[in-house]
């Protein structure tokens, strides 16, 4: 059932322990960032830089599905492989579905039980109380969508039409990545993006955001011997250490409000950061730092063997459900601090048990798997 997770099992898949540890990471610092005025997200990397926790979920899941899939293209055919990755489309949807109902309702529980009716405005949800058969159904199509749900719909989008691109990069790899770049380049020229509703368009816009994901594809089937040849040349790993240390200037700078470290002409160009329409330097950023960490922590390395580690690879392995668990700890985390305490301390321990809570989705969520998994004995 559960192909993609069998990609980033650690006993002998062939995946390498990487992308669970920083998936499982981005996982995390997707929880703090998503609860508003949380001191303890400055530890998070948005604040240093240009990307963030989003195109690293979106390039691994690229990779994902074209590790896991292309090889069943190659095994079993075309029609097999579009079966299974539809069928990880539907299980992702319904995923969001379950988590649009219990966002909804929570929020609205909360705001009606406890006072807080601006909850209905930051959350994006007032109009759905007063509309609801129309807001659920525009909901369902994915069009309507209170704040911080737009991650899962832009997955659903991605992955959908990935078949055909997947055959396509198994066997012109280079040529349908260009194809893919010049789709970015015309959308971004010309405006395009799906609209919204019941006005604007959509938050992460699907023909920007494809090129990172085809970008994670083309990795997973690329010539690995010769891809690795040219990122070892002198010249790279310089040239990615000073995007990182320009782009953390320039982040800090924009964030802190200095404006003495930045000249207008790069105040102009990089601030504010768009993140809508996947800006150029945000994809540099992250390929950045993505070779930097990859030369800096091998596949086989042994530290990814130490237990500290465990709690973070295993959030990332069960993905879809710590993220949607994240999401919504994250608005309980808020409505905590507001009632309770803003004070330092508190949010530092509401952060903590939400991390914990995650954790201990994840650990659940391995062991009905498991349990699943092992034969039944006779009788």
């Amino acid at each position: 059932m559960d192909k993609m997770n069998e990609a980033t099992n650690d006993k002998g898949s062939g995946r390498d322990l990487r992308l669970d540890l920083f998936r499982g990471l981005a996982n995390w610092a997707i929880f703090l960032d998503h609860v508003p005025n949380n001191l303890v997200a400055w530890i998070t990397a948005r604040n240093y830089g240009f990307s963030d926790a989003a195109e690293l979920f979106v390039f691994v899941s690229g990779f994902t599905v074209a590790f896991v899939y292309a090889r069943m293209m190659r095994a079993k055919g075309f029609f097999t492989a579009s079966v299974g990755v539809l069928g990880r489309v539907w299980q992702i949807y319904v995923a969001y579905i379950l988590l649009f109902v219990f966002y909804v309702i929570s929020i609205g529980y909360v705001a009606q039980r406890y006072g807080h009716a601006h909850l209905l405005d930051e959350f994006n949800i007032r109009r759905l109380i007063a509309d609801p058969v129309e807001f659920i159904k525009h909901g369902l199509l994915l069009e309507y969508r209170p704040l911080n749900l737009d991650v899962l719909p832009l997955y659903i989008v991605l992955m959908a039409p990935f078949p055909p691109v997947l055959w396509l990069l198994t066997k012109v790899p280079n040529l349908t990545l260009a194809a893919s770049l010049a789709l970015y380049v015309v959308s971004r020229q010309l405006g395009w993006n799906l609209t919204g509703y019941p006005s604007g368009t959509w938050y992460f816009n699907p023909f920007a955001w494809q090129l990172l994901f085809v970008i994670g594809a083309w990795t997973a089937v690329a010539d690995r011997e010769m891809l690795q040849k040219r990122l070892r040349s002198a010249i790279v790993m310089p040239v990615c250490v000073g995007i990182l240390l320009f782009s953390a200037v320039v982040t800090v700078a924009a964030h802190t409000g200095n404006e003495a470290m930045l000249p207008d002409a790069v105040r102009s160009f990089f601030v504010p950061n768009d993140k809508t329409n996947l800006a150029p330097y945000r994809i540099i950023h992250f390929l950045a730092l993505a070779i930097v960490v990859s030369r800096l922590i091998s596949k086989d390395a042994p530290a990814l063997q130490w237990p500290v580690w465990r709690p973070i690879i295993v959030c990332g392995q069960q993905s879809l459900e710590v993220f949607c668990a994240g999401v919504f700890l994250a608005f309980v985390a808020y409505f905590a601090i507001d009632l309770v305490s803003e004070a330092f301390w508190f949010q530092l321990l509401v952060s903590i048990a939400g991390i914990a809570a995650m954790i201990g989705v994840a650990y659940f969520r391995q062991w009905v798997k498991a349990s699943k998994s092992k034969p039944r004995k006779a009788g």
